[in-house]
């Protein structure tokens, strides 16, 4: 459970990076809140954060469901890609939206494995 656990954690650690990303740009880029338009490279950091939160909601249950029935070790190991694919977006779609491609789709991806994998473990536990 100490992998799960350091998984979610550097997830975690990934979505506060985003969050702080995005309140910087709020005050660089002078929008001021409650709003969420403005300066071009801010909405973009905003659609990282809100796509991110969108994405721990089913990676975070599927992490820990995986690794209670299949196996914690690569539970772990496809939540790290899942980790990394979120940097990878960032980054891309900061820089460039049509550059998040690759992270997206490594983080959707690890994201799909979670989830079947835990259906799937989740299923052979059945009496």
């Amino acid at each position: 459970m100490a992998l799960l656990s350091l998984v979610t954690l550097l997830a975690l650690l990934v979505y506060m990076w985003i969050t702080l990303r995005v309140g910087r740009a709020r005050g660089r880029y002078e929008v001021p809140a409650p709003a969420t338009t403005g300066h071009p490279i801010f909405e973009r950091m905003y659609r990282v954060q809100q796509n991110t939160v969108e994405q721990l909601v089913v990676f975070l249950p599927a992490l820990w469901i995986f690794g209670t029935f299949l196996s914690a070790r690569v539970g772990a190991a496809v939540g790290l890609f899942f980790v990394m694919g979120r940097i990878l977006y960032a980054v891309g779609y900061v820089a460039d939206p049509a550059k998040r491609s690759a992270g997206f789709l490594i983080g959707y991806l690890s994201n799909t494995v979670l989830v079947l994998g835990a259906l799937a473990g989740s299923a052979m536990k059945l009496p």
